[in-house]
């Protein structure tokens, strides 16, 4: 596999950008022999700059949800960007889309549009303080909200004074959520919870009915806003907003990834009991009000609600994590495959449980290397494009990586 090109571009961007690269795709966080570079996309396959080909199952961490360029979506940002795109102020599109989000997602009655996941949870933020003038967020131990100062995971250039006001509880853990609350007291604004727990490099868990009801309950109790963080989830698992399977409506909502299939919008939605703390915060920039990634999510909207994409998606979904069960228990090498089977993330345990990153990045490099973008410790994603040939590919690639590493992974302790 070729990687001069590659191996160029990271020697110029050394020099120009610091690190090499940031955040999550940065060099030193991924095997060697991942490709930094990309040159194309096309439906579910990548192209880096040395011109290998990838079936690729990070989707863009996500935004890929019908497909890399899907047509119909890139014609209705054209189109619009003839138009008018940024500019001075929003085009009607705005008002269309927010009317197009509250008829799809029940618990919404108002939208408001910025550019990443991490502009939705702070304006969640801000709203829920604005709500009733208090100051306590609780936030799950671990769960990702994006990269500000107060919600980044890695510390560098924050203060502690950036997370005052935050108690931490356990994800799916009632007795520890109650306790948090109990120690917000009467200073409660707001109880954030991710979709699902998709920690990194931990196993998933699903949300429990009851950790789920209780969230709900005690927010309600106390006067506060339950926020449902559903950038990365948003769309994968339901129609509506994901804690909607489990009868839960939140008050706010925090949208990104695949809402315009890569176009850059984000979003938050939220019900009419916050509408009024919603008007009172400033949150601003000059592309939020921008109309062609405006037109691109009116147009995956639609195809969310008419096509039969999340149905097709699981199902092949629960095809290769059926397959990779069979490989795996053959190869006698175990496989934790945890979380939705559209959303998995896929590690091999170490003696204890707990992913070993040695070996999975020894697997994941295998799988680079015939083709297949497995990532070695982020859970990954399904995309609507994505056919039963590669599923096939992946299985006869999972098949052949697993055989290529088994000695040593069942070696190592």
């Amino acid at each position: 596999m070729k990687n001069e090109t590659d191996a160029r571009l990271r020697a110029r961007a050394a020099r120009v950008i610091p690190g090499g690269m940031y955040g999550h795709q940065s060099v030193t966080k991924l095997p060697a022999g991942f490709p930094q570079f990309f040159a194309k996309a096309e439906g579910t396959y990548l192209w880096d700059s040395d011109g290998n080909k990838y079936l690729d199952f990070m989707c863009g961490y996500g935004p890929n949800l019908f497909g890399y360029g899907r047509p119909e979506i890139d014609a209705a940002f054209t189109q619009q960007a003839k138009r008018i795109d940024t500019a001075t102020g929003p085009s009607e599109v705005m008002v269309e889309l927010a009317e197009k989000f509250t008829r799809q997602i029940m618990h919404a009655d108002w939208a408001m549009f910025c550019k990443n996941g991490t502009d939705a949870t702070s304006m969640a933020l801000m709203i829920a303080r604005a709500y009733r003038g208090r100051k306590k967020i609780l936030l799950a131990k671990g769960a990702y909200h994006g990269s500000a100062p107060w919600c980044t995971p890695m510390p560098a250039g924050t203060v502690p004074d950036d997370r005052n006001h935050f108690i931490y509880y356990s994800y799916n853990d009632v007795n520890s959520l109650e306790l948090a609350i109990d120690e917000a007291g009467d200073d409660l604004a707001g109880v954030f919870a991710s979709p699902f727990k998709h920690d990194v490099i931990v196993d998933q868990e699903m949300p429990s009915p009851d950790y789920a009801r209780r969230a709900r309950d005690l927010c309600d109790k106390n006067d506060a806003l339950l926020i449902i963080d559903d950038v990365r989830a948003g769309f994968r698992l339901t129609r509506d907003s994901s804690w909607s399977s489990l009868s839960i409506a939140p008050d706010l909502s925090c949208w990104g990834k695949s809402i315009a299939n890569g176009h850059p919008i984000s979003a938050l939605l939220g019900s009419e009991k916050a509408k009024e703390a919603a008007g009172q915060i400033y949150a601003t920039g000059s592309f939020w009000f921008s109309a062609a990634p405006m037109a691109a999510s009116i147009a995956t909207l639609k195809l969310i609600e008419e096509t039969d994409y999340l149905e097709r998606t699981i199902e092949l979904a629960e095809e290769m994590r059926s397959g990779l069960t069979e490989i795996s228990q053959r190869h006698n090498v175990p496989l934790n495959q945890t979380g939705p089977a559209q959303m998995p993330l896929i590690t091999i345990p170490d003696a204890e449980g707990k992913a070993d990153l040695e070996k999975g990045y020894a697997f994941s490099s295998e799988m680079i290397r015939r083709g297949v973008y497995f990532h070695p410790w982020h859970n990954m994603f399904m995309n609507a494009a994505m056919t039963k040939d590669d599923i096939s590919q992946t299985l006869d690639a999972a098949d052949a990586s697993l055989a290529a590493v088994k000695d040593t992974i069942v070696a190592k302790p």
